[in-house]
């Protein structure tokens, strides 16, 4: 597990979302507006994300090349926008930091995207990925089903919406985890 320091170099080491995508081919790059376009909060959505009070930071290993990635990190984007003031977002590829991907494996791999969330300390308080659970159930059911998908089939909206909401209430779990915590209720008198 990366150590809060570690975390804390690679956070600030990182690249703001817009200047991360730009970093993509132009095909890449393309993609990554084209379902940033997509992706949109419910009200509801945009009025918890916007009540947060604690700072978190977004830190997540990627590659503008993944469609994982492509699919699912445009929504911490919108995130950010919700809430500029409590949520920075930052990026980082996953082969140029390659010492951060080796500490952050998922099954055994060096997958993406990873989503680190952190504290206004850069204490780690939740780490995800490479998909979240209803984007796990729909590849499931397209793989595992009768049919397959065609590889670069765009993403149903439904399925969207169910990824952001996914995303969602892992922010909000991590939010509450800062919100409750000992140390930071003591610091900020609340």
């Amino acid at each position: 597990m990366p150590t809060t320091e570690f975390l804390r170099a690679k956070f600030a080491a990182a690249l703001p979302y817009d200047d991360y995508v730009a970093t993509g081919k132009p095909n890449h790059r393309d993609a990554w507006v084209s379902f940033f376009e997509r992706v949109s909060l419910t009200p509801a959505q945009t009025e918890l994300i916007g009540g947060f009070q604690r700072q978190l930071h977004i830190l997540i290993s990627s590659g503008t090349w993944c469609g994982d990635c492509v699919q699912q990190c445009p929504i911490f984007r919108r995130f950010e926008l919700a809430n500029p003031d409590k949520i920075t977002l930052r990026m980082v590829d996953r082969d140029e930091h390659a010492d951060l991907a080796q500490q952050i494996q998922l099954c055994g791999g060096l997958r993406v995207p990873v989503v680190m969330i952190l504290n206004e300390d850069y204490d780690l308080l939740s780490m995800a990925g490479d998909r979240s659970l209803n984007r796990y159930r729909a590849l499931a059911a397209k793989q595992l089903g009768a049919a397959c998908p065609v590889p670069g089939a765009p993403v149903p909206d439904e399925e969207v919406a169910s990824t952001v909401q996914d995303w969602a209430e892992e922010l909000e779990r991590a939010h509450l985890m800062a919100r409750l915590s000992t140390k930071l209720r003591e610091r900020h008198g609340d």
